[in-house]
């Protein structure tokens, strides 16, 4: 069974102080990095949508970031119709999950059968889901290390290229 994570963007930007203190297009970019570690590391679908509707002339446009899909909306149309409309097509096919902090929409969301996790609620989980495979990264051997897993002959060859790139 599938599960599907649909984050409204700018609803956690603007209710998590770690992202509203940077520049708008950095709190995007660094918001679509750290769900692209999310879905890696749960193997949910992630659908990060961030609305326009108040840009003029804005087209609207989709793009990827490894496994996360990232929705620009276009000129008048919101996140929360986006969200309701991809909930109601994925909510047949497995669980979804939206994270917003807008209860106009959770209870959309609700009524339509996805769970909602408040923005702040769903940046703990990050946080902690981020913490605990770091200590994981940590304890592995050293063998994970690429310097370690090349043939001797290479590693030989990698080594004296650097002395000699020393030494000029």
């Amino acid at each position: 069974m599938k599960e599907w994570l649909l984050v409204d963007g700018y609803n956690v930007v603007f209710n998590t102080p770690e992202l509203q203190a940077l520049d708008l297009a950095h709190a995007r970019e660094r918001l679509a990095v750290l769900l692209a570690d999310y879905a890696g590391l749960t193997r949910h679908q992630v659908i990060l949508v961030f609305d326009a509707h108040r840009v003029p002339g804005g087209v609207g446009g989709t793009e990827w970031l490894n496994q996360v899909e990232i929705i620009y909306t276009a000129e008048g149309e919101t996140a929360d119709s986006v969200i309701e409309r991809r909930v109601g097509r994925l909510v047949a096919n497995g669980t979804v999950y939206v994270v917003t902090a807008d209860l106009i929409e959770q209870r959309m969301v609700w009524g339509q059968g996805a769970y909602r996790i408040p923005p702040r609620e769903f940046w703990s989980q990050l946080k902690a889901l981020r913490q605990e495979h770091g200590r994981y990264r940590k304890d592995r051997p050293a063998d994970e290390y690429l310097e370690n897993r090349l043939c001797p002959g290479t590693r030989e060859a990698l080594e004296a290229w650097r002395k000699k790139k020393l030494c000029e």
